[in-house]
């Protein structure tokens, strides 16, 4: 069995095909010093403006930083959203090749408007409609052109659009030819339409939600055969659940583990579960054990928690902290 020191090493090997929901998370700062005269409302005097790579985006940094070679595939509109989206993808020296642009469709903005420290309101710019069927081709046809040399391909849904049942299936039955492992990060609509493939991964929220049940089937002495029922159904290799403050619960194959929450000084859980599956499906596409595919997602997890805002996992500190695993 590899070490965790040489499955690190062993990322900058790989090439991850990242399929999902892109966005942009716009931030405004500001300082409040008043309320409007117009409304009972706060009115933010702007000191400074960012766009950042957000959804599937977020991922793409992730694997990036990692040190593996990300491959986006994605649809946005023909807007300025869109346009500044490939341009932040340019600026991180990330390819906008798989990216295919449908007339009158907008591009996903989430702009947040913070005043000091607190967030004031956040403002959403977006459509949930499924793209064109020309885009739906398109988007395949360079899934398809993109398979011959990608290790592990990730699915992350935001309920926007992209990913289809039909599309989904059409890359599972595509990665399964070509012996490639697929990795899910779920949300609600298409949470049904994943059969086969290798690794699900929803937080506990999402699997409770999309399958229905009481919180007592997840706990302690339930959890378990809940997950591996799940699974069978679903005739997935593996389901890996993220537990927040209990940690992670991974059944893959026949192989479970429970791994306990590192404590850590947490100042913001956005975009952990975006770390934890950029390393989980890394890990298994370099041939790890279900035990290593559990810890160092967990403890990346945890890592970023650390940091304020949504951020990817820095693989010096990941490499410096697994050490001690």
């Amino acid at each position: 069995m590899q070490s965790v020191s040489e499955l690190i090493n062993g990322f900058s090997r790989l090439k991850v095909l990242i399929i999902g929901d892109l966005m942009i998370d716009s931030y405004t700062w500001g300082r409040v010093s008043r309320i409007s005269p117009e409304a009972p409302v706060p009115v933010v005097n702007v000191i400074r403006r960012e766009s950042r790579l957000g959804g599937a985006g977020n991922v793409v940094l992730n694997i990036a930083s990692l040190g593996a070679t990300a491959v986006i595939c994605s649809v946005i509109g023909d807007d300025a959203p869109g346009r500044e989206l490939q341009k932040i993808i340019l600026d991180a020296n990330l390819s906008t090749e798989g990216l295919i642009v449908e007339p009158g469709r907008m591009t996903t903005v989430k702009e947040r408007i913070i005043a000091g420290s607190q967030q004031v309101v956040r403002v959403d710019s977006e459509t949930e409609n499924s793209i064109s069927l020309s885009s739906q081709q398109a988007l395949l046809a360079h899934i398809k052109d993109s398979m011959s040399d990608v290790d592990v391909i990730i699915f992350e849904d935001y309920d926007k659009g992209v990913l289809s049942a039909k599309l989904i299936q059409s890359v599972i039955s595509m990665a399964k030819e070509n012996n490639i492992p697929t990795v899910v990060d779920p949300k609600r609509k298409n949470f049904f339409a994943y059969q086969g493939a290798t690794l699900f991964k929803p937080n506990l929220h999402e699997l409770r939600d999309g399958l229905g049940l009481m919180p007592t089937d997840f706990d302690a002495d339930h959890l378990a055969e809940t997950v591996r029922k799940f699974k069978v159904s679903q005739e997935f290799t593996g389901v890996f659940v993220t537990l927040s403050e209990r940690g992670v619960y991974i059944d893959f194959e026949n192989d479970q583990h429970l791994i306990p929450a590192h404590i850590r000084q947490i100042s913001d859980v956005s975009g952990a579960g975006d770390t934890v599956i950029s390393i989980a499906a890394c890990v298994l596409a370099l041939g790890g054990s279900t035990e290593q595919i559990a810890s160092l997602a967990n403890l990346g997890g945890g890592l970023v928690c650390e940091s304020l805002g949504v951020v990817p996992i820095d693989l010096a500190l990941l490499r410096k902290e697994a050490d001690q695993l």
